[in-house]
């Protein structure tokens, strides 16, 4: 089978309290469709967990405007530990998360009125179009931007949509390019540019001056779920002061506090393990077969960037569309190349959380 990239399915967020931050998640972001619930020991983790087996509880939530998804992700076998320094700009990992807005004007003003943690204000990219930066409760930073690309309109007050990209900091952008230009196919550079830019001023070490490189992909993502997840795009984060930048989770595990990595929904599994390990960027985590999520059921694997920043695939062979009638959607048997039909896909809405 061919590899498939069918867009960003979720950016994972390790938090201290699921049940505090998922609340306002959907009531900001807007991210209420739960896809499933799962606790469990991450037995095939243990590369990135101490070589130790951990319990956790995820929950993988979307928005039925469209975008990838958040799995939310908490320990429950030990505490979930915080950076023990002021992640600065330039770090080397998933520094921001995108999230996409109909009217990012708008959804500033939304955030503004109910006293949201603003911190830059609305601005324009060097692309030209608006998106300002908000940190959620945990002190997450996330880049809200102009979407390319929706799937309905829920007239959520935010206007806000799911997950459209990441903002990553890497410490060399042309050893990183075989990876993202390459294998996840965001063969276009939207923009290339070094300068110390207004929108990180309030950021520690944010008057700094970087490059940025804006990654977008040419060709329409294919594959069941992409009509769900839309387009996206890749920021890389380029320091000039490479001796002050560190590792975002140096000394600490995976699915810890912070965003612990970004997920792409994919066909053809054994196709992407070969081009990754052609690429230079082998599996360091294989599941193998279909891997046990309660409500869902796949293939998953992990790789790794140049800098160490953790990078999932999941190919999706079960998932829940109506659980109230216990319908699911055995994905084995369809061609990986084509969508799911939009009304199947918008049955999901009716998991919804208030």
């Amino acid at each position: 089978m061919e590899k498939v990239i069918c867009g960003i399915q979720q950016m994972g967020i390790g938090v201290p309290n699921v049940s505090e931050i998922w609340p306002w998640y959907r009531s900001y972001f807007g991210v209420d469709i739960k896809v499933f619930e799962d606790a469990a020991e991450a037995p095939l983790m243990t590369r990135y967990t101490g070589n130790e087996i951990h319990k956790r509880t995820a929950t993988l939530a979307l928005s039925m405007n469209g975008g990838g998804g958040f799995e939310i992700w908490q320990y429950t076998s030990r505490n979930t530990e915080k950076a023990n320094f002021e992640l600065g700009l330039g770090d080397y990992g998933l520094y921001a998360c995108r999230i996409k807005s109909y009217n990012p004007e708008k959804t500033y003003e939304y955030f503004q009125k109910n006293k949201l943690n603003l911190v830059s204000p609305l601005l324009e990219t060097p692309e030209g179009k608006k998106h300002f930066l908000v940190r959620d409760p945990n002190g997450n930073l996330f880049d809200i931007v102009e979407g390319l690309g929706w799937f309905g309109n829920t007239g959520h007050p935010a206007q806000t949509g799911g997950v459209a990209g990441a903002m990553i900091g890497v410490s060399n952008i042309e050893k990183a390019l075989p990876l993202y230009q390459g294998v996840l196919g965001y063969d276009q550079i939207v923009y290339d540019q070094t300068d110390s830019f207004e929108a990180f001023q309030n950021l520690p070490r944010g008057t700094q001056s970087v490059r940025r490189v804006l990654l977008r992909h040419s060709q329409e993502r294919k594959g069941p779920f992409s009509a769900l997840l839309g387009p996206s795009e890749i920021e890389l984060i380029q320091s000039n002061d490479q001796a002050s930048c560190r590792k975002i989770f140096e000394n600490r595990y995976w699915g810890d506090w912070g965003f612990i990595h970004l997920c792409f929904d994919i066909q053809g599994m054994e196709q992407l393990k070969k081009d990754c390990e052609a690429a230079g960027f082998p599996f360091t985590v294989d599941s193998g077969e279909t891997f046990d999520m309660g409500e869902a059921g796949g293939r998953f694997s992990y790789i790794e960037d140049p800098d160490g920043t953790w990078i999932e695939f999941v190919e999706t062979h079960k998932v829940p569309i109506l659980k109230k009638l216990g319908w699911y959607i055995n994905l084995k048997k369809r061609d990986p190349n084509k969508q799911l039909p939009k009304w199947m896909l918008k049955t999901m809405g009716l998991n919804r959380v208030k």
